[in-house]
């Protein structure tokens, strides 16, 4: 590498689970100084902002973890099947301290830009608090759900009571008997509305889109469950890396309609009583989210469950999804028992629209106001590009991040973009749609492996070519049309957002064939990359 001085060898940004192992793999590892820069108070990404009532992640907590160090998989234990926000929260300060990490994180310091220098291939890094800082490569672990949706709803600043987002949730706020009203019911949302319902006064749901969700099947795990899974740890992340959606369960081979009526009904039974959504949508069978009869098959068994579980039926047919069953699969405890409560009022606001929000609570086009004292939004997150886009991100030419995403984000294998040398994305756009801890590994090993082969062979700048960000768009876009995602409006195309472009933003083919995939780059000589050498490089 060349001898250019700089502030630090590397730039992190983020300190979640991403952040964490980059910072690990480049100092420790690689032997580079290497500053970690956090917007928040304490390290955790989302797992430390989001502290809503609920907050838990729907990933078995055996998986929901970093498999890259033996000895780290054996000494923390786990007491539920899925973890809630503050174990997880724990479990990443753990890691931190246990490699040593906390002195090179900078805590409550957010990065509001940075800008590419083409005369000497350094990275000009700035903070909100007016520093500035150089670096060689910058890494962004910006976080996939990260970036605040805040709905433009009339009236939303002259609500009188309590407003806040479940990715903003203050210390001190206690919902205990007050009247609570929440808006959203995606994975945040279900959560805390089963977690909201026993402890408020009363509890208004404003539903714009009924959800298929299944049980989670959470409860305590006995630490001789602990114990065995540990003994069978190689086994189980060697099926991991080698999986689609990485969740620690088998993915079914057989497709729907190759068995009895009969037999689907068993299986789809099987698996309601084990709980978790991703186990429901790929361990039941193959081609739910691919053939629209299975996709049927299962929608149907979802929506007899609800109509048995929910006893009033004008309150389950607002809960009865009839879109195709494709997005991100949901899992709770209770979900739809809930609604059969006294101090739960159900609004779908696509029937009865919000019209606005008032200084006493939400009115809605019935004329109704429900007054309220707490307001929710767990209206979601501006996923994957958001905290690129709110950032002066700047590569050659000065050309903004947004200029080169004016079609939606694109990416070269979820990690690197056009124009932006020596800047390595962890979950960046048309990254694989996993469990993400093993995503991320995958991703931080192979950008660590990258910057180590560029130090050993003297490349000033890396990046891919817009042919090969091309091509990789183009393979995603390809694979995401052959599933049924792209059916429904959500999230995971940018539809939750006003404004957004809708565009592919995963790798749908699975876990194992994306790691398969950087193997095959890795092995060709980083096939699609350039590689520059010299002090200043044009641009390919």
């Amino acid at each position: 590498m060349s001898g250019t001085t700089t502030d630090f060898d590397a730039i992190v940004i983020g300190s979640g689970f991403g952040g964490i192992y980059m910072l690990h793999k480049l100092r420790n590892e690689l032997g580079l100084t290497v500053r970690a820069f956090e917007k928040g108070g304490g390290v955790g990404g989302t797992w430390y902002f989001n502290r809503y009532p609920g907050a838990k992640s729907d990933t078995e907590g055996f998986v929901y973890r970093y498999s890259f160090d033996r000895d780290l998989l054996q000494e923390w234990d786990w007491s539920t099947r899925y973890l809630e926000q503050s174990a997880i929260e724990e479990y990443l300060n753990h890691v931190v301290d246990r490699f040593d990490l906390r002195r090179d994180i900078q805590l409550d310091t957010e990065v509001t830009g940075a800008a590419f220098d083409e005369s000497r291939n350094v990275w000009r890094v700035r903070t909100g608090d007016g520093g500035e800082f150089t670096s060689r490569y910058l890494v962004t672990a910006l976080g996939l759900l990260a970036k605040t949706n805040i709905p433009a709803i009339p009236g939303i600043d002259r609500f009188a009571g309590t407003l806040t987002h479940t990715n903003a949730w203050p210390a001190d706020l206690d919902i205990t008997g007050k009247r609570v009203g929440v808006i959203g019911t995606g994975s945040t949302g279900t959560q805390f509305i089963v977690a909201a319902a026993p402890v408020a006064g009363h509890l208004t749901v404003f539903q714009r889109s009924p959800q298929y969700v299944v049980p989670s099947g959470n409860g305590p795990v006995e630490q001789a469950e602990v114990d065995e899974t540990k003994r069978n740890f190689d086994a189980i992340w060697d099926q991991v890396r080698n999986s689609v959606v990485a969740f620690g369960f088998e993915e079914s081979g057989v497709e729907a309609g190759s068995v009895s009526e009969e037999e689907r009904e068993r299986v789809f039974q099987e698996n309601w009583d084990k709980g978790n959504g991703f186990r429901f949508m790929f361990g039941t069978f193959a081609d739910i989210a691919t053939n629209p009869e299975a996709n049927e098959a299962a929608a149907a068994f979802i929506r007899s469950k609800i109509a048995q579980i929910v006893t009033d039926p004008e309150t389950a047919r607002k809960l009865t999804p009839t879109e195709v069953y494709a997005k991100r699969p949901l899992c709770n405890e209770g979900y739809f028992e809930t609604f059969n409560r006294d101090d739960v009022t159900l609004v779908s606001v696509r029937e009865n629209a919000i019209e606005e929000i008032t200084p006493a609570g939400v009115r809605t086009a019935d004329g109704v106001e429900h007054e309220l004292d707490v307001l929710v939004l767990a209206t979601g997150f501006d996923a994957v590009d958001g905290n690129y886009r709110s950032m002066d991100l700047r590569g050659r030419d000065g050309t903004h991040i947004d200029e080169h995403w004016s079609h939606g984000p694109t990416s070269y294998l979820g990690v690197s973009t056009h124009g932006f040398p020596n800047m390595f994305m962890i979950l960046g756009p048309n990254g694989p749609f996993t469990n993400l801890p093993p995503s991320i590994e995958a991703q931080v090993e192979w950008i660590s492996d990258l910057i180590a082969s560029a130090e050993r062979d003297g490349v000033a700048a890396v990046e891919p070519t817009r042919q090969a960000e091309d091509g990789w768009t183009e393979l995603c876009a390809t694979i995401a049309d052959m599933t049924l995602f792209p059916k429904v409006e959500s999230w995971i195309f940018g539809q939750n957002v006003a404004g957004k472009t809708s565009t592919v933003m995963f790798y749908m083919a699975g876990i194992g064939a994306y790691r398969q995939k950087l193997a095959e780059v890795r092995g060709a000589g980083y096939e699609g990359l350039t590689m520059h050498r010299g002090a200043a490089a044009a641009a390919v």
